[in-house]
């Protein structure tokens, strides 16, 4: 009984006392024509393997640290178009997800997730944000693109999968797409009897339902322009169909740095 009013508690306060940043002064900005999100896709080149994440090699490479500092200086205002600011976000979730697991904390517990999501602040031009401001109000509430859902990666194991590249605006259609489409047909994340007629899907649908249904009419709908087998999506756009979703796995998507190995959860 404990464990669910702890999570009505938790909810609560994520309703009540979150808020984004509106307007960004970065001192000695980067000007807009010169960001660059090079440095965040060496990175991942290096150290991210079919989903895995090496925290201890990105630890002690370094590189990350410049490319945080960078993001400070940055105006996403300022950024060309949607593209060049819906592509900042993601990596910008992307690298403050990292970095928040090299600074011990962790997702794994229902604490954990608090202090993980609302109680790191990390700077972007000039300005605090936590992960769960970025995703709600920086992403979903300024971009309303359901894609994104599977862009963001928060280290934990039933999440997207974090890429091996970054998010580039020239490239970034194509690049959501392709996500969606490897977490959608991914039978860990996402599964399909159809004798039965059950959808077992990921709890990204439940938590987000509104964003997908918006876009599709339904979250199967939704689903249906993304699994790789037309007749399943034709099945998944007519009535009959009952959605179970499955327990999200909270654990690290990778190796774990020395000191979070010893705090675990905390």
């Amino acid at each position: 009984m404990s464990r669910w009013i702890g999570a009505v508690l938790l909810l609560v306060i994520l309703a009540g006392c979150s808020s984004g940043p509106r307007t960004f002064q970065p001192a000695n900005p980067i000007a807009p024509d010169r960001v660059s999100h090079q440095a965040w896709d060496r990175i991942v080149q290096a150290h991210v393997h079919d989903g895995q994440v090496d925290y201890p090699a990105i630890q002690a490479d370094g590189t990350l640290d410049g490319y945080v500092r960078a993001l400070n200086r940055i105006d996403p205002t300022r950024l060309a178009n949607r593209q060049d600011q819906l592509a900042f976000w993601i990596n910008a979730y992307n690298a403050f997800a990292v970095q928040g697991i090299l600074d011990h904390y962790s997702p794994m517990t229902l604490w954990g997730r608090y202090r993980y999501f609302i109680g790191r602040d990390y700077q972007v031009g000039g300005t605090t944000i936590n992960l769960y401001d970025l995703e709600r109000q920086a992403l979903i509430e300024q971009f309303h693109e359901p894609l994104m859902h599977f862009a963001i990666v928060c280290a934990s194991t039933s999440c997207p999968k974090l890429q091996p590249w970054a998010y580039q605006p020239e490239q970034l259609d194509r690049q959501l797409v392709h996500v969606a489409k490897a977490f959608i047909n991914d039978p860990t994340r996402n599964r399909f009897d159809r004798t039965q007629k059950v959808a077992a899907l990921s709890m990204i649908f439940k938590w987000f339902e509104s964003d997908f249904a918006g876009a599709a009419g339904s979250v199967l709908a939704y689903i249906a322009r993304y699994v790789d087998d037309s007749k399943l999506a034709e099945e998944l756009t007519q009535p009959g169909y009952r959605i179970e979703y499955l327990e999200y796995d909270w654990s690290l998507n990778g190796i774990a740095p020395k000191e979070l190995a010893r705090v675990g959860g905390s």
